[in-house]
């Protein structure tokens, strides 16, 4: 799997582009915006977007859903817990903070530990609520990645004064679900720089 970052959208969010480098089929993690420069990229390495994964549903991740799945007929992911805030725009703030009512339905909802296969690559998907109730975490154990979303930073956590959000709940789960992953493990984040499992066990002031 050959990961590319994309950095989208008014606050900077992460989008991930994860490809099965025998086939070029290609998943769109966190679609933030900019729908235009995620094709455009595909187009000029000749990869097949095959499907979306959300790892939670606030308007800086998910403004660019509607307009891939769209042109391209892709399977949306979500874990099973994020699909009211998804398709309520009070909730995922699209409206507040961008200025535009923007809903996703999911066409695939996992539950926590859930595994799975998409575009010739194995993912496990971890439900981490806290920053928002169905917040998750995907985890791809042959590479030792994992796609954090806003659950995990380098030396922080996301933030939980948004609706549904928990500290309590957020620190239980990255202790729980992601420290107990092997040291070794990269994990790539909402917004912000890369991290380890080592790095944040031993630096992360949260923990």
């Amino acid at each position: 799997m050959k990961i590319e970052t994309l950095v989208l959208g008014d606050v900077r969010t992460n989008c991930y582009l994860l490809i099965n480098e025998k086939t070029l089929e290609t998943i769109v993690v966190d679609p933030a915006d900019r729908a235009d420069v995620i094709v455009r990229k595909a187009v000029d390495e000749g990869l097949t977007l095959k499907a979306i994964f959300l790892t939670h549903g606030h308007g800086d991740h998910i403004l660019a859903v509607s307009d891939l799945k769209r042109d391209f007929s892709l399977q949306v992911y979500a874990a099973e817990a994020e699909q009211e805030l998804l398709l309520d725009p009070a909730q995922n703030l699209s409206k507040l903070l961008f200025g535009v009512s923007v809903t996703v339905k999911p066409d695939v909802l996992l539950k926590d530990g859930q595994e799975f296969t998409e575009a010739g690559m194995g993912f496990r998907m971890l439900l981490t609520p806290g920053h928002t109730p169905g917040g998750c975490c995907y985890y791809q154990p042959e590479e030792k990645a994992l796609f954090s979303g806003d659950t995990l930073f380098c030396g922080s956590i996301g933030r939980t004064d948004f609706p549904g959000g928990s500290l309590s709940e957020l620190v239980r789960s990255v202790k729980e679900k992601l420290l107990v992953l092997p040291e070794d493990v990269k994990v790539y984040p909402g917004h912000e720089e890369m991290t380890t499992i080592s790095h944040e066990k031993r630096y992360n002031p949260y923990m």
